[in-house]
């Protein structure tokens, strides 16, 4: 298994573009939450009030995964997935449609984000070269937010002196 910087230096290489990286930091968190809205149905069995989903289930690996890759971004991830199984819960009560139409409408929110910031950085997404690129995506959202904040020097230098700084890019000529 990669560790952390082998896993944030991988994703780092599909996206050096400021503007893309912008749109992860929206997009990323659009995704995982329809993600979870989603599989928030079925409920296999209800205990102490909490739906047993699939949801909860793939969030709780996720959470586990995300802590033993690294304890502070892991964290984050952790309270941001409780936070997103929280509104999934929320959608238990709606009519299937309704539940359908958010979940799908935030997924293709999420998507057209992510799109758009790889129109910038004119390269693919790392999923097509590697599915483990959707995995990791919200761990690197953490990572570059942490970074524009002057945190986890630790991290940030490896993945730059591998795959340089990130910058704004001019659109290539036609």
């Amino acid at each position: 298994m990669k560790n952390c910087i082998e896993n944030l230096t991988m994703y780092a290489a599909y996206h050096r573009d400021k503007r893309n990286i912008a749109t992860h930091f929206v997009g990323v968190p659009l995704i995982v939450l329809s993600v979870v809205i989603l599989l928030s149905r079925p409920a296999f069995a209800h205990v102490g009030g909490v739906a047993i989903t699939p949801a909860l289930i793939i969030t709780v690996f996720a959470a586990i995964y995300y802590l033993s890759q690294d304890f502070w971004l892991g964290l984050v991830l952790t309270l941001f997935l409780a936070g997103c199984l929280a509104i999934g819960q929320a959608t238990l009560p709606y009519e299937w449609i309704t539940w359908l139409i958010r979940g799908v409408g935030v997924f293709v929110i999420g998507w057209t984000l992510q799109f758009i910031g790889h129109y910038y950085e004119q390269k693919k997404p790392a999923f097509v070269d590697d599915v483990m690129g959707l995995f990791i995506s919200p761990m690197f959202v953490a990572a570059e937010i942490a970074f524009a904040v002057g945190l986890r020097k630790d991290l940030r230098e490896p993945i730059e002196k591998e795959v340089g700084p990130t910058l704004i890019r001019p659109p290539k000529a036609a």
